[in-house]
């Protein structure tokens, strides 16, 4: 079990998400960074749907009532468990009534702490992911507050050496600068040829209308050569569309199922991370991409998770 002490609303548990049930209305919901999820339960040998926390409001402390593992990835942030630093990236084994205290990020927005075993909440239409939209799954459907006691899985087998073990992080998280790799989405051609330049060259910026849901852009009018109207139609976590004001809109996790604006382009699952790590008054660049690059970068993200479980499994002792 493990207690929060210091929270925000903000904060959740979260899983690899509700697959496979856009068709019904229903949100993927889960990590923000599934990339760093997965490589915090690589780290401790959980099951890569293992539940852990998504701390997006700063400090967060808890506190653990057993031994069992602990793994912080995502955002560079200051972690201390007990008095000992955790550096990024980093799994550890904690102590009965050891604290885990999260400051404020200096890179990036959201930490992941993955636990041994995971966070073991009943799962609701396959998943443990907390929805904040809706108010469902997770936790009582909200987020984390003080008090909250959370019960944890069976633990992997072995233990993690005495210092803990640690990763660098995936090829390309150091480079928040690199743009945002998009596929053309079924509207692209209804903007202007202008429209498409703007969209590729512009750098845009994020706005502080930016949640689990979305985040909107700042930047140039994008308008459309072709109006017409539209009937509502499936959106997925990463499609671009253009409302009324010209200014795009990014959906994310806890996206609509379906919408009626225009869709100009996707965010390839490979670099939505990058959306999750961002901030408010952050710059994003966008690069038009063709299929098989977008495949191409899904298969070496699953690579490196791969070797990441692989040799951190050498490294857990019985």
């Amino acid at each position: 079990m493990i207690e929060i002490l210091s929270s925000g609303a903000l904060n959740s548990v979260q899983d690899r998400g509700r697959r496979g049930l856009l068709s019904s209305g229903v949100s993927r919901s889960g990590a923000m960074d599934l990339v760093a999820l997965e490589a915090a339960n690589a780290l401790l040998g959980n099951d890569r749907d293992a539940a852990a926390i998504e701390v997006a409001a700063f400090p967060f402390r808890l506190r653990f009532e057993a031994a069992t593992p602990v793994a912080v990835t995502g955002a560079v942030a200051e972690a201390r468990l007990a008095s000992r630093r955790l550096s990024p990236w980093w799994a550890m084994e904690a102590q009965a009534g050891d604290e885990l205290t999260i400051a404020p990020p200096t890179t990036g927005a959201r930490v992941y702490i993955a636990v041994g075993g995971g966070v073991d909440l009943p799962p609701l239409l396959g998943a443990r992911a907390t929805d904040l939209k809706s108010g469902y799954g997770g936790h009582e459907g909200r987020g984390l507050r003080r008090g909250d006691r959370l019960p944890l899985g069976r633990r992997p087998a072995g233990r993690l050496p005495e210092g803990g073990i640690g990763a660098l992080p995936p090829p390309g998280r150091s480079d928040f600068a690199l743009p945002l790799r998009v596929l053309l989405a079924a509207e692209w051609m209804e903007f202007s040829e202008e429209a498409r330049d703007l969209f590729a060259t512009t750098g845009w910026r994020i706005t502080a209308e930016a949640d689990r849901q979305g985040c909107r852009l700042e930047g140039p009018e994008l308008v459309r050569a072709r109006r017409r109207e539209l009937l509502s139609h499936g959106i997925v976590p990463g499609t671009v569309q253009v409302p009324p004001s010209g200014r795009p809109i990014v959906q994310l996790a806890e996206a609509n199922t379906c919408g009626g604006y225009p869709k100009i382009a996707t965010v390839i699952e490979a670099d939505l991370w990058r959306l999750g790590q961002a901030m408010p008054d952050d710059e994003l660049r966008f690069a038009v991409v063709g299929r098989d690059e977008a495949q191409a970068a899904l298969r070496e993200t699953a690579a490196w998770l791969a070797r990441l479980r692989s040799a951190t499994a050498l490294y857990r002792v019985s």
